[in-house]
């Protein structure tokens, strides 16, 4: 089956590999166009396009899903199916009508639950025991077509956002490949979502990432690692902003909540619940390093509180 594969990060090049393996055509992959990065702003081609590149695969990257010319070209190619993974940018009725089988969607949750943006950093902050990843075909609303076939993950207790979206993404390879080959072999159909259980994942902000030390020590954990890589949990101590690596929860309750206690070998933070031990820290404007290393150096002022 021909098909064309659209996606952008990182997190979409299993699942390009897995297609480019399988029994399907990858005649063209369509991405997000080249972004400034680095100090220099230089620009540079998402992860897609350079691994579409080394293949000799052909590269589309319009402004819009609906420019003229990616219309015209993607009903050049005419395409059985069009598989979509972390694409970026919304496909409007008159692309989606273009693939005899449509436009599929592998998102990285088990919907109906977090449809949107960030649903594996939602999920370990709501403190999600199980999450999952699903194939549906894509409609003009948001992450709400029927669902073509389902795998479930355990969130792991020091999963963080990074870790839990490395394995989905190579486990959703899997399964978004398997989903192609049933529907070129025409045994599989999609089932409706339910009404009954859905829940929104919105981009996470910078604001989002700003520790809560006001909070339970579990909801302390579980907020920082769904912000770990990205976009990085961060407080400040004084003047001083600090991103902060995943924390180990204690069961003791020996200080108020943000206040800090140096030890020789540990940071130790409070929360409303028991006290957090800081993992590793990076001051602005330098390399990350343990808290430990961090705290000998920094010279606290006595009775400082994260805030």
């Amino acid at each position: 089956m021909r098909i064309v594969f659209a996606g952008t990060p990182e997190t979409a090049l299993p699942s390009l590999d897995a297609l480019v393996a399988s029994r399907h055509e990858v005649a063209a992959v369509v991405t997000r166009p080249d972004a400034p990065s680095g100090r220099g702003r230089k620009l540079v081609p998402s992860p897609v396009a350079e691994r579409a590149r080394e293949l000799g695969i052909e590269v589309l990257t319009p402004a819009k899903p609906s420019d003229p010319e990616f219309m015209d070209r993607l009903r050049e190619i005419d395409p059985a199916c069009a598989p979509i993974v972390a694409y970026g940018a919304l496909i409007r009725r008159e692309a989606l009508d273009i693939p005899e089988y449509g436009w599929i969607n592998l998102h990285f949750s088990a919907l109906p639950a977090w449809r949107g943006a960030a649903p594996v950093q939602r999920s370990i902050m709501g403190g999600d025991e199980v999450t999952g990843a699903c194939v549906f075909s894509l409609v003009e609303a948001l992450d709400a077509g029927p669902v073509l076939g389902t795998i479930t993950e355990r969130i792991r207790d020091d999963d963080t956002s990074g870790t839990l979206l490395d394995r989905l993404a190579h486990q959703g390879a899997h399964l978004l490949r398997d989903v192609l080959d049933h529907i070129e072999d025409g045994d599989i159909g999609a089932v409706p979502q339910q009404e009954e259980g859905i829940s929104y994942a919105d981009k996470l902000t910078v604001e989002d990432a700003h520790v809560r030390w006001d909070l339970p020590s579990f909801a302390v954990d579980r907020q920082i690692r769904g912000c770990t890589p990205a976009p990085g949990a961060w407080t400040m101590a004084g003047e001083q902003r600090l991103k902060l690596g995943p924390v180990t929860t204690t069961v003791e309750d020996t200080l108020a909540p943000g206040e800090l206690a140096v030890g020789k070998r540990e940071v130790r933070v409070g929360t409303a619940t028991t006290d957090v031990l800081l993992g590793e820290v990076q001051p602005h404007g330098k390399k990350l390093m343990a808290a430990a290393d961090w705290g000998r150096g920094a010279q606290l002022a006595p009775g400082l509180v994260l805030a």
